[in-house]
């Protein structure tokens, strides 16, 4: 499978549903980062928007991919996916993150237009909803996405694909790790916190047990995201 994850906004949670979501959960796939204000951050390769003709031939020769198209790149990506006629068609899911604000909620709109109108089948066209408070639910936070899908059938909508909030992603972000690298850390933090013979070192205990916690949290969830994401 080859997936991009795409908006023309930014804040949505892109670089979460590539790393965390898409990337631990397709076989064998490279990750590539399209991006030129953070190329420099990351695993995988980067290269800039304009450099379309350098990625299609790259995707040509994968089996499987998971593309980050960074918000300052996505204008560039999608112009020359027009000149590049058909190269949609290299990419077997084009994966918009939606958060609840307006500005992004119109945003997301657009984006699924812009590739609609591309010719990217409603099909390969799929809404994750990210941040989901734990009182809230999707239909009522993500109204006018629905009004559109009802109204236009320009992409597939399944609203079992949401991601809850969890300040564990900030906190990947900061520790540079991963949820499957906590998850596998059989540190037993517990016994290293009543060792502890420092503040530091009983904080920093402390903050694994807490992590881990999330990071298992995080991981059902993800994993039912991702189920109700890619079934056909």
């Amino acid at each position: 499978m080859k997936a991009a994850v795409i908006n023309f906004s930014g804040n949505v949670g892109k670089s979460t549903v590539a790393r965390h979501l898409l990337f631990p959960r397709i076989a064998g796939a490279a990750f590539v980062s399209v991006e030129t204000i953070n190329a420099d951050e990351g695993d995988g390769d980067s290269v800039r928007g304009k450099q379309f003709g350098q990625l299609q031939e790259q995707l040509l020769q994968l089996d499987a991919a998971v593309i980050d198209v960074g918000s300052s790149n996505v204008e560039d990506f999608i112009k020359l996916m027009r000149q590049y006629q058909g190269s949609h068609e290299d990419v077997d899911l084009f994966i918009v993150p939606a958060v609840k604000e307006s500005k992004q909620i119109k945003d997301t709109i657009a984006t699924i237009q812009v590739l609609a109108a591309m010719g990217v089948p409603a099909k390969k066209l799929r809404v994750v909803f990210n941040k989901i408070e734990t009182d809230d639910t999707v239909e009522d936070d993500f109204y006018p996405l629905f009004a559109f899908h009802a109204d236009s059938k320009a992409f597939t909508l399944r609203p079992k694909a949401a991601i809850a909030f969890s300040e564990l992603y900030q906190r990947l972000r900061a520790g540079k790790t991963t949820i499957a690298e906590l998850l596998a850390d059989t540190t037993d933090y517990k016994a290293k916190l009543r060792e502890a013979k420092t503040p530091e070192d009983k904080a920093n205990a402390a903050a694994r047990i807490s992590l881990r916690r999330l990071a298992a949290s995080a991981q059902a969830n993800l994993d039912t995201v991702f189920s109700a994401l890619t079934v056909r």
